[in-house]
């Protein structure tokens, strides 16, 4: 399980680019000096439940994620990974979640099975078992025969699901995905999609952002809207598609404070 309350990060912004006093600010985030990228976020998962984050471009989804990561470290609010506070413990929250970015974080010289040995390893799993996930991750993903070819040799569909049995390998409790059907094509989309249903059937909480309104349809139970660093809305997919005479584009549109 996953609870994020009234997350916030901002950035120092350069000098070039802070207003002058009086000025009407580019942007409603920006003040004093510094970018809220993001203001007041805040959503739960539970254990077996898929959330979909959406959010216009720039509406700071990523970097809601890459805090959930840990990548980037929050300056307000508050997120508990499994029980665990992110913030305060950070290390034990990171060994329980698994994290998808939008680059792949893997290592083009390796083969595809020893990039995931190479994580594994620095999780501490044994080999043995480390062997076996490794075998029960390359088939749920379809890529038995790439295993042992080099990644920087495979199109961007099988770096993205090599990418995915890389975050997974150590069995975490949530899961966080930045847009992780984006550049895939109908089959590569269907399998991450497939392989997200299936971890959260086994009792995963998965987090993803997407623009892709037919995969929250597919696959969520619950969804959060997020705009202009702050959430707008955040409860089931049913009480959205509800909110606008059963639409859910025109209760996802309903919601955001820009159309």
């Amino acid at each position: 399980m996953i609870e994020v309350q009234r997350l916030g990060k901002r950035f120092a912004l350069p000098r070039s680019a802070r207003r002058k006093a009086g000025a009407e600010p580019p942007d409603p985030r920006q003040e004093n000096g510094w970018f809220n990228a993001v203001r007041e976020v805040s959503f739960r998962c539970g254990a077996g439940e898929v959330l979909g984050l959406l959010g216009p471009n720039g509406a700071g989804k990523t970097t809601t994620l890459r805090m959930l990561s840990t990548a980037i470290a929050p300056t307000a609010g508050s997120v508990t990974v499994d029980g665990v506070n992110l913030v305060a413990d950070p290390l034990t929250a990171r060994r329980r979640i698994g994290f998808l970015s939008g680059g792949t974080g893997l290592y083009g010289r390796l083969t595809v099975r020893e990039n995931i040995r190479y994580f594994g390893d620095a999780h501490g799993i044994p080999r043995a078992v480390l062997d076996d996930r490794t075998s029960e991750l390359l088939s749920k993903l379809g890529m038995g025969q790439y295993a042992d070819r080099r990644v920087d040799a495979l199109s961007s569909g099988m770096k993205q699901r090599a990418a995915i049995a890389r975050a997974m390998i150590h069995a975490p409790a949530v899961l966080v995905l930045d847009e992780p059907t984006t550049g895939l094509d109908i089959l590569g989309a269907q399998v991450v999609l497939d392989f997200m249903r299936e971890r959260s059937l086994a009792g995963c909480a998965v987090v993803f952002s997407t623009h892709h309104l037919h995969e929250v349809e597919a696959l969520c139970r619950r969804v959060c809207i997020v705009d202009m660093g702050c959430s707008v809305f955040e409860d089931s997919v049913d009480a959205l598609r509800a909110a606008d005479s059963g639409s859910l584009s025109a209760g996802y549109l309903a919601r955001l404070k820009r159309q």
